[in-house]
This record gives structure tokens, C-alpha cells and sequence, in this order.
């Protein structure tokens, strides 16, 4: 999910510090038309390929035996990685030039879908997922600090504006063409086009970049925080890993002795980080953002939010195919109103907050609570004689929610974070909602896999379970909304 950018009248709060660069000078580099249509290629691959996947995967996991673990593996590589980096990738691209970082991670996901794409076993395929949200972490962030080093004014908010749409779009695409494509089989492939389709995009993406992108860096970019980064890796995959792989391997020691030593590799990379902070270093995660009461709070609400999301679209994508055995192609049309909904939502949110301010968020999470309620619903009235068109008005009210309380969120959480901040802040909320997409599968994936595996208490059963937790959750947003901060103040 891309709404970072969907609040297009405030372009200081992008991913990298390079996006605070300020207005460009009359000497400055200037996009095109044909450049922005470049880097919004580019930009359109990542999201592109976190939806695209979903609706693939219980097709990998007869192709390849995967188990349900390894299943969430494949998306939460992908999340972890491009989470781990992201800042990261900024901060290069501010250094050694945005539209050289722009190539580097367009080359390295191009040939990183390639391996997705070739994968023989679930192992390799799981690395390669990894390597490529990395990839993407390294290609995101220039595009940001691309339109904001190279346009002004109303250009430059216009240009913020097609960016958030692009995310929005995206979702779609990656719903239908990843349906359209598997259930196609092409030349008997059958899962592995949704990766092979980015190499000719990506080569093709490349070869318009040389051409068409102006060179740009920051004066004084920001240096490296390689042993933040370090820790929290580190610290992620204390608490993923367990959660994951415990109840299939009947949680042994090592997985406990994991979830321990997850609050102790947190405290360290916080002490470390605001060590770095007081010695006039920008951390990957500064812990003076945090004192913004703002920025502490929606954090607390973020979490759990974007985890529901991530975990919404996994479990589903499995409800389809393995309970409903609904083919590749009527799982994405399932899963359509829900990201068509998104996109027109996200694009009349900005107004609606300029009108109702924080109650756009509680409207929104009490949206996703009602629509979970009509799926939980209409899955026990008409279980096992569920279709496609009886899901459509609980997918379509979980789009709206979601496209209200998102893109919301994000500016209620930002609106209180100084200017000169803006750039470290954006880049700490960012990195919260993708490592939360992958919690959120981590959690309410395993749940639904364990409630949905054989003897226990089956597929209608564990979506009502799964979802009912996501209700209570919703509910207490909602409520913890209406204590964040008015953002038109």
C-alpha cells in the first residue's frame, strides 16, 4: 500500500532526507513529461509486485510444496527488505546522484524478478524475494527526490498528485494481471510470469532513464546508519521468525529463545540510535521524532492498522483458492473492488480531511469494522456456496475504509513533526507500515494457517476467527483515533 505521497499539497514529507532539498533554483534540472512517466514506471514495479504475488501463491505452494511458513516468507522477505533499506536507499541516492540510484535498484530488480521468476525451490525463492524488496527500497526513494529536486511549486504537486495515484493503481494491476497471468499458464509457467513480466518492463524502464531523467544530488547528504540498520534487522527477524515457523515446528527452544532476545536486540538498536542522535548523527530512526506527541501516538495506531492490512490480503488470497478453490484469475476479480475502492478513496481523502480533520481516521477504521462484520457474515450464511459476487460488498466497504484512514493517517501522524524533520519522520512512518505489513502477515497469517490446517477447525471457521480479531483491533483504533492531533491546526 503507497499513500505516502497521497497528501500532495505538503511534498516535504517524503522518504529520504534528499526530498527536503527545497525548491530548485533557476539553474536546477528540470523533469519532463517523458522523465515523470519514467520514474512513475519505475515507482509502479514495487506495489505492482506486492499485490501481484498474493493472488500466485497457493499456485507456489503446490508448484513448489511450500509450506504455509515458507508461503509467508515470500511475502515477508519482499516487506523486510524493502523496510530494512528504504532509508537507506534515500540517503544513497542523496549522496551518488537519484537518477544513478534510480538504475541501480531498476537493474537490480529487473534481474532479481528474473531469479523470482527461474526459482527451483521455495528456498530460493524466498532469498530472491528478499533481494528484491532491497532492490526496491534502492529505486522508491529516488523517485520521491526526483520530482522534488527537479519541480516547483503547483508542477511539483501535481506530479506528487500522479505519484500517489500511481500506488493506487498499481493495486489494481497487480490484482487482475496476477490473476489473468497464472490462471494463463503461458507455456505451462504457471506462477512464474508474474516475476518474468518485470524484466522487459524493467529493461525498458532503464533505457528511458538514461535518456530522459536529469541528474540531481543533495548538497550535504546525510550519512549512513549501518549499525541501526543492522540491529534492526536483526531485531525483526527475532520477532518474525518464531512467529512464523513456531506452530509448524511445534515451537521449539531456539524459537523461544528468539522471541526473548527480541526486546533485548530492540533496547540495544534504541540506545544506539539515540546515541548516534546526541552525537549530531540522523540515525535510521531518530528517537527525538518519538517525543512528537503526534508522531508517538499515530505510531501506536500505525502498527496495528497496516499489520490488519497485510494480513486482510494474505489470508484472503488463500481463503479463495485453497477453501473456495476459486482459480488465479476469480481470486483477483475478488480482491478488485477492494483496490478500486482504495484508489477513489485515497484521491477524495485530501478533502474530506480539510473538512473533517481526524474524524476522516475514525470513519475509516469503523468502515474496515463494518465491512469485516459483512464478510464475516456472508461467509457463514452462504459457506461453502461463497462466489465472487457475494464478496464484493464486504471487499468494496474494506477498500473505502482503508482509502479513508491510510493516506489520513499518515498526515495526522506528520502534522505535528517540525519541517526540518520532515524528511527523518516521513522515512520513520514509512519504514513502520512496511515492516507492519509483514507483521500483520506474520501474525494473522499464522493464525488463519493453523485455524485452516487439517483437524483443526477449517477454512469458514479460521476466516471468522482471523477476522473477528481484526474487528476488536479496528474498534480500538477508531477509538485511540480520536485522540490524535486536528491536522488542519
Amino acid at each position: 500500500m503507497v499513500v505516502v505521497t497521497i497528501e500532495s499539497t505538503r511534498p516535504q514529507t517524503h522518504l529520504s532526507a534528499g526530498a527536503r532539498s527545497g525548491t530548485p533554483g533557476p539553474t536546477a534540472p528540470v523533469l519532463t513529461a517523458a522523465g515523470l512517466i519514467t520514474v512513475l514506471m519505475g515507482a509502479a514495479l514495487a506495489p505492482i509486485d506486492l499485490f501481484i504475488v498474493n493472488v500466485a501463491l497457493p499456485t507456489i505452494q503446490a508448484d513448489l510444496h511450500a509450506s504455509a511458513a515458507t508461503l509467508e516468507w515470500v511475502v515477508t522477505g519482499y516487506g523486510i527488505g524493502f523496510a530494512l533499506l528504504l532509508v537507506i536507499g534515500g540517503r544513497l541516492g542523496d549522496a551518488f546522484g537519484r537518477r544513478r540510484l534510480f538504475s541501480v535498484g531498476l537493474a537490480a530488480f529487473t534481474l532479481t524478478s528474473l531469479v523470482c521468476g527461474l526459482a527451483p525451490n521455495a528456498t530460493t525463492l524466498v532469498l530472491a524475494r528478499a533481494a528484491q524488496g532491497a532492490a526496491a527500497a534502492m529505486l522508491v526513494p529516488q523517485v520521491l527526490s526526483i520530482i522534488q529536486a527537479t519541480a516547483a511549486g503547483e508542477r511539483r504537486a501535481r506530479m506528487l498528485g500522479y505519484y500517489g495515484a500511481t500506488g493506487g493503481i498499481s493495486m489494481v494491476i497487480g490484482q487482475l494481471l496476477g490473476g489473468v497471468l497464472v490462471s494463463a499458464n503461458l507455456a505451462g509457467a504457471g506462477w512464474r510470469p508474474i516475476f518474468l513480466v518485470n524484466v522487459p518492463i524493467g529493461l525498458l524502464t532503464m533505457l528511458l532513464a538514461r535518456r530522459t531523467l536529469p541528474e540531481s544530488r543533495a548538497a550535504n547528504p546525510v550519512g549512513l546508519d549501518l549499525w541501526g540498520t543492522v540491529l534492526l534487522g536483526v531485531s525483526l527477524l527475532a520477532l518474525l521468525v518464531p512467529l512464523m515457523e513456531g506452530s509448524g515446528l511445534g515451537w521449539p527452544v531456539w524459537c523461544w529463545l528468539l522471541l526473548a532476545a527480541f526486546p533485548v536486540t530492540s533496547t540495544v538498536f534504541y540506545l544506539v540510535e539515540r546515541r548516534l542522535e546526541e552525537r549530531g548523527g540522523v540515525p535510521l530512526l531518530p528517537p527525538s521524532v518519538l517525543r512528537v506527541p503526534s508522531m508517538r501516538r499515530g505510531l501506536i495506531i500505525a502498527v496495528p492498522f497496516f499489520g490488519g492490512f497485510g494480513g486482510f490480503m494474505f489470508v484472503y488470497a488463500l481463503l479463495l483458492q485453497n477453501g473456495l478453490r476459486l482459480s488465479p484469475l476469480e481470486s483477483g476479480l475478488a480482491l478488485t473492488p477492494t483496490a478500486c475502492s482504495f484508489l477513489v478513496t485515497t484521491l477524495l481523502t485530501v478533502r474530506l480531511v480539510t473538512r473533517f480533520g481526524r474524524w476522516v481516521a475514525v470513519a475509516g477504521a469503523v468502515t474496515v469494522v463494518a465491512a469485516l462484520l459483512v464478510l464475516i457474515g456472508t461467509t457463514l450464511l452462504t459457506w461453502p456456496n461463497l462466489t465472487v459476487l457475494d464478496l464484493v460488498p464486504g471487499t468494496l466497504l474494506f477498500g473505502i475504509g482503508q482509502g479513508l484512514a491510510a493516506p489520513t493517517l499518515f498526515r495526522l501522524i506528520l502534522s505535528r513533526v517540525p519541517a526540518e524533520s520532515a524528511g527523518v519522520g516521513s522515512g520513520m512512518l514509512t519504514t513502520t507500515q512496511q515492516t507492519s505489513l509483514a507483521l500483520g502477515v506474520a501474525t494473522l497469517g499464522s493464525l488463519f494457517a493453523a485455524l485452516s490446517a487439517p483437524g483443526s477447525v477449517g477454512f469458514e471457521y479460521a476466516l471468522v476467527i482471523v477476522s473477528s480479531v481484526q474487528v476488536l483491533t479496528s474498534i480500538a483504533l477508531a477509538l485511540l483515533a480520536t485522540g490524535l492531533p486536528d491536522p488542519r491546526t
